[in-house]
């Protein structure tokens, strides 16, 4: 399993990036950089989540006024692993963020993990963010007097529990014709416009980001008006479960500055300009967030938060402005103003994803596609592309819902990864230049995974399932078309011996093994968690996030893993190579013998 585990040089890394026919155009500022940042940080988080996080929901209770800390809790810890971000990115400036720096220090199936993991943030996300434009996006157009029809902005499973939707949309053979045209169309047009280049790009972010803080700063001034002391007693009234369960919550609303890694390729002097950008654009919203939570906890008693309905909560900033009597055209400027925050989250989401799919397939871990470079633009066109593709058409379909749960893991995750590679690289090249390094020697490296931690502690019972089973499809993946393809690991299909074939199969074994294991643990925790009184009585139990990716792993992994070792049988193998087909076969098999029976006896007790 050594392959597995390979580490790419950095020197390796860097030489790769600077392949004419695998470079990016170099033509970003520390300016660009930071309005970058704060494009992918201000956006649907402090639009959309405070008033959850102050409030508390059905799984956790709520910060209250002590919202104010919950800010500045998550905001160190952000700022914690930003410093190790930052140092990264100024040792290894190449696109792929947290994945790049998993295969300088990690090795290659932990790189893949977070490369993998990336997605949930990044595309996943995006998803769920163009849904959400689209909803505003058709209430403005209603306001002036044009309206889209019901089929044309509501996803398919939607409309389904809608009956006067289905019944007004046309019908071809007997079947609604359903889609969110809103949403694609987003897509379509931010797709467009990172095509045409980096630098037209950034532009394009720095006028969205120049909006939105008018707006929040708007906000401010006229809700600080509305602030009544009294709003804030009692000022932690959940105590610190609230405070930390809070944080959990509004880390949401700090997830972005990372994105800022992933133009590290095509930044001008990146050992510079990325820390700058990085810390920058982090410390701008965080003294945005802290002075946010203290005026709407001001204006709004924490009461009227708990009793108000999910939809108020969902729209703070507006209910807040409804609470004290203000309406009509301030309320209409800040929705107005969430409309471009949840297009710059869009925005800058879009060319961050297709940057770590471009490093990837750069190592040979995906498809060649993902690594074409425009001769004109230097953009990565094609996974540019395919990623607009992907996220424009699960909009139209798809609500996602669940989905989206997964993006504070996820992100945690690939931030407690990052932390350690910061450890590793210092202790494996202590040599090397470094023209930014993280103060506090390990201290801050540690702080940042130890938080990370300890805010995942704090996310729903359900979190760690749905990010187990997200994990095993990925792994699918590897086992299937990376082991075999990566430019590190993987060799030519004519050189593919015997030995080889032994060698993937015994990997992909392993990491079946390590997928099911995690899976069958997150979902004991699950249960566990939710309140399983007897725990036998649950097992048996359908979960979709369980039952699925078992399925998968019968029908997708193990027969490739057994076909590898037919295959390897027909020649001539070494006793050592021959011993570790044997328990291939047996680990294999035993795996999917077992998983068989489990998915059967979940049939039999539904």
């Amino acid at each position: 399993m050594r392959g597995l585990f390979s580490t790419k040089s950095i020197d390796s890394i860097l030489k790769d990036a600077e392949t004419g026919k695998h470079s990016l155009k170099r033509a970003l500022g520390p300016l660009q950089i930071t309005l970058l940042g704060i494009g992918a940080v201000i956006g649907a988080g402090i639009f959309a989540t405070i008033g959850t996080a102050a409030a508390g929901d059905a799984h956790r209770p709520g910060a209250g006024p002590a919202l104010i800390i919950s800010f500045i809790l998550s905001g160190t810890v952000c700022a914690f692993v930003a410093l190790c971000y930052a140092e990264l990115a100024s040792l290894v400036p190449i696109s792929g963020s947290a994945y790049t720096y998993s295969y300088a220090t990690l090795g290659e199936v932990i790189a893949w993990i977070i490369g993998w993991d990336l997605i949930i943030e990044y595309a996943v996300g995006n998803v769920a963010v163009a849904i959400s434009w689209a909803n505003y996006f058709k209430t403005f157009l209603a306001e002036a007097g044009i309206f889209i029809p019901d089929w044309l902005s509501t996803d398919y499973q939607t409309a389904l529990r809608m009956p006067d939707v289905v019944a007004n949309a046309p019908h071809v053979f007997g079947i609604p014709i359903v889609f969110n045209l809103l949403a694609f169309a987003i897509v379509a047009a931010v797709t467009i416009i990172l095509l045409i280049g980096i630098r037209e790009s950034a532009w394009f972010n720095a006028v969205m980001v120049m909006i939105k803080l008018v707006v929040l700063t708007f906000f401010v001034i006229v809700g600080a008006r509305f602030m009544d002391s009294g709003n804030w007693q009692p000022f932690m009234p959940n105590a610190w479960h609230g405070i930390a369960s809070g944080a959990a919550v509004i880390f949401f609303a700090y997830i972005g500055f990372d994105a800022v890694s992933t133009v590290a390729e095509e930044t001008k002097d990146p050992q510079r300009n990325m820390p700058i950008g990085i810390i920058a654009s982090l410390v701008i919203c965080t003294v945005f967030y802290v002075i946010i939570a203290a005026v709407f906890t001001g204006m709004v008693p924490y009461r009227a938060l708990v009793d108000a309905l999910s939809t108020q909560q969902a729209e703070p900033l507006t209910f807040a402005l409804q609470y004290v009597d203000l309406k009509g055209l301030a309320v209409l400027f800040v929705a107005i103003g969430s409309v471009i925050a949840h297009t710059a989250v869009l925005f800058v989401f879009q060319l961050g994803q297709p940057r770590i799919f471009f490093a990837m397939a750069r190592d040979g871990l995906l498809p060649p596609a993902f690594a074409r470079v425009h001769p004109r633009f230097r953009t990565p066109w094609g996974a540019t592309i395919l990623t607009g593709l992907g996220v424009g058409i699960a909009a139209m379909f798809t609500t996602l819902a669940e989905m989206v749960d997964l993006t504070n893991i996820g992100t945690l995750f690939a931030f407690i990864l990052v932390c350690a590679g910061v450890i590793i690289l210092r202790v494996k090249e202590p040599l090397r230049p470094r023209r930014f390094k993280a103060p506090g020697g390990w201290a801050m490296p540690i702080l940042g995974a130890l938080g990370c931690v300890g805010l995942i502690a704090y996310l729903p019972p359900t979190s760690w399932l749905r990010f187990a089973a997200w994990l095993n499809v990925g792994m699918i993946i590897y086992v299937r078309y990376g082991r075999l393809h990566s430019r590190l690991t993987g060799r030519p299909r004519a050189e593919r011996d015997a030995a080889y074939w032994v060698d993937s199969a015994y990997d992909g074994a392993w990491l079946a093994l390590a997928g099911t294991a995690f899976i069958a643990v997150a979902r004991v925790a699950d249960i566990l968690r939710a309140g399983g009184e007897a725990l036998s009585g649950h097992l048996f139990e359908n979960s979709w996030w369980l039952t699925v990716p078992f399925l998968m792993n019968l029908v997708l992994l193990y027969p490739p893993i057994l076909n590898r070792l037919a295959r390897a049988r027909r020649a001539s193998l070494d006793p050592a190579s021959q011993k570790r087909a044997r328990r291939t076969v047996w680990l294999a098999g035993g795996l999917a013998f077992v998983t068989l029976v489990y998915l059967l006896m979940v049939a039999i007790v539904r």
